[in-house]
């Protein structure tokens, strides 16, 4: 991929449809956040059901329960739309349009009264994302993205105040300047993509596990230069993606692949991407 592949301009150039159809389904987006933002914090922190799934992951009920008003509410108001959901799967998975959602992302978080938890919603056209909304109810914060539209957060919390503001990634070119976010040090590691991954810590200025949701927008916002992790599945990475490119950077997995469907992820400022990727596959 050529290195002009990133930044606002080009983002805008992968839109599908009008600027006002996108604009319908993030104003639905954001209405449904706020739906799945009161569900998550009228479970967050009481007396949780969990059960673990074949995979070994653990489910609250929270995080079927706001699947099933998530679904729910996409069909009544688009049926032509299909749905790809962590906890109930792929419906309509012919559609041109698919709504891709994580409910409850950092169940983890959310089942030890950790508040870095937040619901994921990303909106594709033909194998193309569209939209996207993050939203962590605990954290008060929002960020949102649609095509030509730019990147932007707002506080939802009590002391929320003003208007969104519009996030863009840092300008940091230099490897000893940055700050590397990851998710698990271990699944990196253990992942076998990333040899160099180890010795990309010892060089940079700062780096912090942030895990899940969270490191994707600290570089969306400007506050971190590079989220790199491993093991995860596309409702992980529809929504964050497309808050990473509309904000001015970029997101490929480990291999420099733009896909969401490959297990691993790392989104940078755009300027320092290739001399990341290389440094991960060399040991």
């Amino acid at each position: 991929m050529p290195l002009t592949s990133y930044g606002p301009e080009w983002s805008a150039s992968r839109r599908r449809g009008d600027e006002r159809e996108l604009e319908t389904w993030l104003a639905f987006a954001l209405a449904l956040a706020d739906m799945a933002d009161g569900m998550a914090m009228g479970a967050f922190r009481r007396d949780l059901e969990i059960t673990t799934k074949p995979d070994r992951t653990y489910v609250t009920q929270a995080d079927r329960a706001i699947e099933e008003e998530l679904r729910r509410r996409i069909t009544d108001a688009f049926p032509g739309h299909g749905v790809v959901g962590e906890e109930f799967g792929t419906s309509q998975p012919d559609a041109s349009v698919r709504w891709n959602l994580d409910p409850i992302d950092g169940t983890h978080n959310f089942m030890r009264g950790v508040p870095v938890f937040g619901t994921l919603l990303g909106i594709e056209r033909d194998g193309e994302l569209q939209v996207g909304v993050v939203s962590a109810p605990a954290l008060g914060s929002r960020w949102y993205a649609r095509r030509g539209g730019g990147a932007w957060a707002f506080d939802t919390g009590r002391a929320a105040a003003g208007p969104p503001r519009r996030i863009a990634v840092s300008k940091v070119s230099a490897v000893p300047d940055m700050a590397l976010l990851y998710g698990s040090a271990q699944d990196v590691t253990s992942s076998g993509k990333a040899p160099g991954f180890e010795a990309l810590i010892g060089d940079v200025w700062r780096d912090r596990g942030y895990g899940d949701f969270w490191g994707y927008v600290l570089v969306a916002e400007g506050a971190a230069e590079a989220m790199v992790e491993a093991d995860l599945s596309a409702w992980d990475l529809a929504g964050p993606l497309v808050v990473v490119e509309e904000a001015g950077g970029r997101m490929t997995t480990f291999d420099g692949h733009r896909s969401i469907h490959e297990r691993s992820a790392v989104a940078s400022n755009g300027v320092l991407h290739e001399e990341l990727l290389a440094r991960l596959r060399t040991a």
